[in-house]
């Protein structure tokens, strides 16, 4: 049977989730005007099915579908495609559908980016028998299912909304998937997120002879969420946690809270929030033309402008540092400079009103410049 990478690509997807949502086949570059022919094609060579339950669709892959995956790559797929496990017989409850889905979109959003996400790719570095020391294939992601292989260690965070941690190059996400609206939130859940991933980084699985490059206990853990569109960034920003704080707000759980949207713009800023490279080149073009930061000012900010403006670079959007600057900007009665991707300016606009100057990164210039 001849299937195209595409194809092949949605076939992993469906694997590696248990369930891969209709938005995945658009991330994959299908042409909304091909989508019906594609996803027919993959049924009539009987590859996936369409499960419709409770308003919500989805494809699942067939038995001769998981057959082949198994039996082509047994390394990839056996850890997803045996067993009683969600992947391999997903259950038909909305929350946990929900869940599969949205890891379809996070490993999409990976792959796009260029992040390694495949079992046969990367150490399986939380696994108890792993003794080896790990070259890390940075940066490199694992499933909470992978992380789970810790045995009872991982009971302490499971119910974490968490979707898995993205180990880069000088900091570790842990990632989180919001779509188009809030996602529930446990202030104390997600902190005992970030002290495992502290104890990992300094002492344990992700220390010094364990792998390589190596983490420490000042490695900064930082909360990422993917969510659908800028639209859902605003949310997020102005979100006070609704009835008993119980859907997501910013607060104290991690010290930074970047955003990005599941589309190519945010495989972009995927890609520069993995690269310190990437990060430093485009801060040093950026405040080139600008004036330090003034002590005198009683706000945190990374330069000034010409006409004394206090300015902050805002393309990596981290809503928590944004949040800071719009409350001081209020409190001291002060205008501001923000500088971020053409993408993000509406939103930033629209959240700090009157008080913004707002300079933009052209997105397209960017990624000629500096992603060839």
């Amino acid at each position: 049977m001849i299937i195209s990478p595409t194809a092949q690509t949605l076939l992993t997807l469906t694997a590696l989730s248990g369930e891969c949502s209709t938005d995945v086949p658009a991330l994959l570059g299908v042409a909304d005007s091909y989508r019906e022919k594609f996803i027919r094609k993959l049924k009539n060579d009987n590859l996936i099915k369409m499960h419709s339950k409770d308003g919500l669709k989805g494809y699942r892959l067939t038995p001769a579908a998981k057959e082949l995956l198994r039996f082509d790559d047994p390394k990839r797929f056996l850890f997803f495609l045996t067993g009683s496990s969600d992947t391999n017989r997903p259950r038909s409850d909305l929350p946990r559908r929900l869940r599969l889905q949205h890891a379809s979109i996070v490993y999409a959003t990976f792959l796009n980016a260029g992040i390694t996400i495949f079992r046969d790719e990367k150490p399986l570095i939380f696994r108890p028998d792993f003794r080896d020391t790990a070259i890390l294939p940075l940066p490199v992601f694992y499933h909470s299912r992978e992380i789970k292989e810790l045995g009872d260690e991982h009971t302490k965070i499971n119910n974490s909304r968490i979707q898995g941690i993205l180990l880069a190059p000088s900091c570790i996400y842990a990632v989180f998937y919001t779509g188009d609206s809030l996602l529930k939130w446990e202030y104390r859940t997600e902190l005992r997120v970030k002290a495992l991933l502290n104890y990992h980084a300094g002492r344990s699985v992700l220390s010094r002879g364990r792998v390589e490059p190596a983490y420490n206990p000042d490695t900064p853990i930082k909360a990422l969420f993917i969510g659908k569109g800028m639209g859902t960034a605003l949310k997020l920003l102005t979100s006070t946690g609704g009835y008993q704080k119980s859907y997501f707000h910013l607060d104290k759980s991690f010290d930074y809270f970047h955003y990005i949207p599941s589309d190519p713009a945010g495989e972009t800023l995927l890609r520069v929030l993995c690269s310190p490279e990437l990060m430093k080149d485009l801060k040093t073009l950026l405040l080139s033309d600008l004036h330090p930061p003034c002590i005198d000012l009683p706000l945190e900010h990374d330069a000034v402008t010409e006409d004394g403006l206090p300015v902050l670079l805002a393309f990596d959007f981290d809503m928590l540092r944004l949040v800071r600057f719009h409350t001081a900007l209020s409190f001291q009665a002060l205008r501001g400079h923000l500088i971020c991707f053409d993408f993000q300016a509406d939103v930033l606009r629209e959240f700090f009103g009157a008080d913004i100057e707002i300079e933009t990164i052209d997105l397209k210039k960017f990624e000629r410049r500096f992603l060839p």
